[in-house]
């Protein structure tokens, strides 16, 4: 599979997507959360056969059954890692959330929610960060958290939500 990367000043990011089968799908993500895919006539890569347009959610969703979150093909039997129940979310921090301004180790996120912080997308900086206790979580970092799904909403819900 061959994928070409650019940047759109202003809208996001584009992903150019070749396949092994010659399939050519374009996918737009937009600053905004909303995700473009299009899906082009293998004869004529310039021509658009369909195209759907998603929210954060649904993309989400759909991106968690296509890596085998929901269901794990029988090929997939012998692969050494299984999810069961633990999924992986992101999710931007809102304005005036309770844990804007404190670290990582201060909130005790593991211990007090069953949560792990794999990795923190700055509001500012292109880098991901793999942080550690003493990270600071601020308005607008993406959280990128491991576990169950109920933990997840929890934490959201306490944590990473404005209040007001």
């Amino acid at each position: 599979m061959n994928i070409r990367e650019s940047e759109l000043p202003g809208i996001g990011y584009k992903f150019e997507i070749i396949t092994k089968n010659q399939d050519k799908l374009v996918i737009v993500i937009h600053d905004d959360g909303r995700r473009e895919i299009y899906h082009f006539d293998a004869a004529d890569y310039e021509e658009v056969v369909s195209n759907v347009t998603l929210n954060d959610e649904e993309a989400r969703q759909i991106a968690g059954i296509l890596g085998g979150m929901s269901y794990k093909p029988k090929a997939l039997e012998t692969v050494d890692f299984a999810f069961d129940d633990i999924i992986i979310e992101w999710y931007q921090v809102e304005p005036n959330a309770p844990a804007v301004n404190q670290t990582i180790g201060e909130l005790d996120i593991r211990n007090n929610y069953s949560v792990t912080v794999i990795a923190i997308k700055k509001k500012n900086e292109k880098k991901t960060n793999y942080p550690g206790p003493d990270t600071v979580i601020e308005t607008g970092d993406t959280l990128v958290v491991s576990g169950e799904r109920h933990q997840i909403k929890n934490l959201i819900n306490r944590l990473l939500c404005g209040k007001g």
